[in-house]
């Protein structure tokens, strides 16, 4: 992040503006509907800004002098006059006072979000300086995305937080009885209009939850094979009310960041000949904290029904009598095949599809070869890359011609993906020519051959 976004009170605090034309109107509006005490010192003064400003916030109609800076919490540059915009920014950063100097970046030590106002529930949108523009766009998204009724909403609850925080000892219960409410009629009360009848069932559910230990339960959720964009809105749903997350070394960094800020993270990642858990230790874990009444997700990259081990953890929950749910993920087959623009099957090409791991329990790669060298099938290995020279030598040996095309796909989905092709004759010795590390898929099969012409992602 290039900036921190917080909330500041800038209640009946003293705030200082120069600058008096139409860019400091703005400022000043956004400045008074938080409260602010503005003070604007500038040559030139708009009328609006006159007006807007009346008898309750000083103008000083003048060149700005550095004296204005004391006893101010934060500074706004909105002229016209380079200098002095560059003077401000250093003379209010040498005193470590926050400053913003409109429409220049490199000169703020804070910047002004786009802003969706549902007051007291607020959301702010901001690229950072780089794309005012589209985050105008966002906001405009979010404006038809979060009604009116979300600040209704949020002052009812606000209303009830001692009394919530009263009945619940602990943290974790309140937050489970405060989603309780966000997902049930309440929030559709509120939002239909019904505010009274909204309080009333409130008021019920809070006389009626228990205030004891909440029961535990486990999430398992496929993540996808790397793309955020490709979770289902279901895993998105689970990921934000965990309490802990089990991932592995294949959820990206970048799916770890839509899990709850405040959840427990613990990394369970498997590599070939290289467990940072044992696999009985984690469902012994999954177990352990469910019984310490935590919603557990256990994050798992592709499918967890896919060469994923979630069958074995699912057992384990069972024989313990834990309640859980599983969320299917977009599987790597699927999510990298189409991100390389190769179709597991085709008409014209195959006509079946089969899943393979590239390694076996014991680490070896003793497949049924002969299965797997009938045409009209497209062949996807998982976990292959240690094996792949065996798999070339294998399948060429067991009837598959040469000729025939593979790819392997690096980091499938994500921006950095890399699709390499060639045929089962020669493929190892071209990929030991190269610098390939896992994640890696390898697919076998005719419908390599449209990957040069169906490929969008280039």
């Amino acid at each position: 992040m290039d900036y921190l976004p917080i909330f500041l009170r800038l209640d009946q605090q003293p705030v200082l503006l120069v600058g008096g034309g139409q860019v400091a109107l703005r400022k000043a509006q956004l400045l008074l509907r938080a409260g602010a005490r503005l003070r604007v010192v500038a040559l030139e003064v708009c009328q609006e800004l006159r007006t807007l400003l009346g008898p309750s916030h000083p103008i000083e109609q003048r060149a700005f002098r550095p004296e204005d800076l004391e006893q101010v919490l934060l500074v706004v540059a909105a002229t016209d006059d380079a200098a002095l915009n560059a003077a401000i920014h250093r003379q209010a950063t040498a005193r470590q006072l926050p400053v913003n100097v409109v429409d220049q970046p490199a000169l703020c030590t804070f910047i002004f979000p786009s802003i969706v106002d549902r007051s007291p529930l607020v959301v702010a949108v901001s690229s950072g300086g780089s794309s005012p523009v589209l985050a105008r766009l966002l906001r405009a998204r979010l404006e038809t995305l979060i009604p009116a009724g979300y600040g209704r909403l949020a002052q009812l609850l606000g209303r009830y937080r001692q009394a919530v925080k009263a009945r619940f000892g602990g943290s974790a219960l309140r937050m489970r009885f405060w989603e309780d409410v966000l997902n049930g009629p309440v929030a559709e009360l509120v939002l239909s209009g019904q505010q009274q009848r909204a309080e009333a069932v409130l008021q019920e559910q809070l006389a009626s939850a228990p205030a004891g230990a909440a029961s535990g339960e486990v999430y398992l959720v496929g993540a996808g094979p790397g793309d955020p964009d490709l979770l289902t809105f279901r895993a998105l749903r689970l990921m934000q009310q965990a309490d802990v997350v089990l991932f592995d070394r294949l959820v990206t960094p970048e799916i770890l960041l839509l899990v709850r800020q405040d959840a427990e993270r613990i990394h369970v990642g498997k590599q070939r000949s290289n467990h940072t858990m044992p696999q009985e230790e984690i469902s012994r874990l999954l177990v352990a904290l469910a019984r310490q009444g935590k919603r557990v997700l256990r994050l798992k990259g592709g499918d967890p029904f896919i060469f994923g081990r979630g069958g074995e953890e699912i057992a384990e929950l069972a024989a313990a009598g834990i309640p859980f749910q599983i969320v299917p993920g977009i599987t790597a087959a699927s999510g990298c095949a189409a991100y390389a623009g190769i179709p597991l099957t085709h008409r014209d090409h195959a006509q079946s599809v089969r899943f393979v791991t590239g390694h076996l329990r014991d680490d070896s790669c003793d497949l049924d070869w002969p299965q797997l060298v009938r045409p009209g099938q497209t062949l996807v290995f998982y976990m292959g890359l240690v094996s792949l020279r065996q798999i070339c030598r294998e399948l060429v040996a067991h009837g598959a011609s040469p000729t025939l095309p593979i790819a392997l796909v690096q980091q499938g989905t994500m921006p950095q993906q890399k699709v390499y092709t060639g045929v089962l004759g020669s493929f190892a010795d071209d990929m030991a020519e190269r610098a390939v590390s896992p994640p890696t898929l390898i697919i076998v099969g005719e419908v390599v051959r449209l990957h040069d012409s169906l490929r969008w992602r280039d």
